[in-house]
């Protein structure tokens, strides 16, 4: 069918605080890790050798997938980092240079490959991506996707012909420099000699360098354009604006865990609720082991997480709790995204938990 990769060693440092201690492919989406919906869908199109490479927070990613089998495929890690005064430091290569490594290490891409970014929700038909790439003998093909023209700085542009033949590529240009407003998805297929032109032992990008050569020479570089779901949580916004469409059922392949108690209202086992005594509207997901006390409203779209505690007369509105996070009596977390340390508002802006300069009151639920 083809090979796999997964890039997951870049830092998330647009999304902090969520990747503060958590790597950017293991931020939760309905209480799963982003990468997993994507293992999940690689192997659901058949393509059950996946190469992953990993640098910050490497330990998270490798202890939950493992080898892979849960999902009925082979895993393989490459870490990315240096030895420097006796340490071991993540230090990524690039997202084309780690793939240049691990050519040179092992000769994995020996066939077709498929790269997907660790950090975004796709439902591409794969088969099909890969089909339309070897029909047009094509050395690398990128997945696009129009966006609205305001925010192409965020995105990779691509200019192409009418055959889809990529003329021009632009990393992230200003929206009065971009010369379109289809932009690279990051899903990206090659064939295993693409790597020849990466320089070996550099950091070296596809985005900023990779793409822009093989435009410029005029290699048989082509844009794909086909319907599908791409959900990209580049920044804290995305990732609030994410869950919201994600609890009202706008993304239709994911589905609640729990069960449903009553319309748009999802339970998981062994919470202590007095159902008489507090107000809910969904859509909501309450996890295993909640306590909401009485007094307490919660209004969807909400996701709070296991082990979480919402104290009497609180109100979380339209907010996700990650699990064990306790919410202080009488207090309001409206469109929050709130943690044991640090609550961040949909636009980006964090508190942090035991802060004086400010009136919200949470912690942990564990103590």
């Amino acid at each position: 069918m083809a090979k796999g990769m997964i890039l997951a060693a870049g830092q998330g440092s647009r999304v902090r605080p969520l990747t503060k201690d958590l790597p950017k492919p293991m931020v939760p989406i309905l209480g799963k890790p982003v990468m997993e919906y994507l293992i999940e869908h690689m192997a659901a199109h058949g393509v059950n050798e996946i190469m992953v490479n990993v640098a910050y927070h490497y330990q998270r990613i490798e202890q939950y997938f493992g080898d892979g089998r849960r999902w009925g495929v082979e895993i393989c890690y490459a870490y990315e980092g240096v030895r420097e005064h006796g340490d071991i430091l993540p230090r990524p290569m690039g997202s084309a240079g780690g793939m240049r490594r691990i050519q040179d290490f092992s000769g994995f891409f020996d066939d077709t490959a498929i790269v997907l970014c660790g950090d975004a929700l796709i439902d591409l038909d794969i088969g099909a991506a890969l089909s339309e790439h070897r029909q047009k003998q094509a050395l690398a093909s990128i997945v696009g996707l129009e966006v609205p023209r305001a925010d192409v700085a965020n995105y990779g542009v691509v200019v192409s012909d009418d055959s889809g033949r990529i003329l021009a590529f632009q990393e992230k240009p200003s929206p009065e420099e971009a010369q379109s407003n289809l932009v690279s998805t990051g899903v990206y297929i090659f064939e295993p000699e693409l790597l020849d032109r990466v320089p070996p032992g550099v950091v070296y990008d596809f985005g900023s360098q990779l793409f822009p050569a093989l435009a410029a020479e005029q290699a048989p570089f082509y844009v794909q354009s086909r319907p599908f779901n791409w959900i990209d949580i580049g920044r804290v916004s995305d990732y609030w604006t994410v869950l919201q469409r994600v609890l009202q059922g706008e993304i239709v392949r994911l589905k609640m865990p729990g069960r449903e108690i009553r319309p748009g209202v999802w339970v998981g086992i062994g919470t202590r609720v007095d159902w008489d005594q507090v107000k809910v509207k969904g859509p909501v997901y309450i996890g295993s082991g909640v306590h909401i006390e009485n007094g307490a409203e919660i209004v969807g779209p909400t996701w709070i997480g296991h082990g979480c505690v919402i104290r009497e007369n609180a109100r979380v509105e339209r907010s996700i709790l990650f699990e064990y996070t306790r919410i202080a009596p009488d207090m309001q977390f409206v469109e929050t995204i709130v943690s044991r340390q640090y609550c961040v508002d949909r636009h980006g802006q964090t508190l942090y938990a035991g802060d004086d300069s400010h009136s919200l009151r949470w912690g942990d639920a564990r103590a």
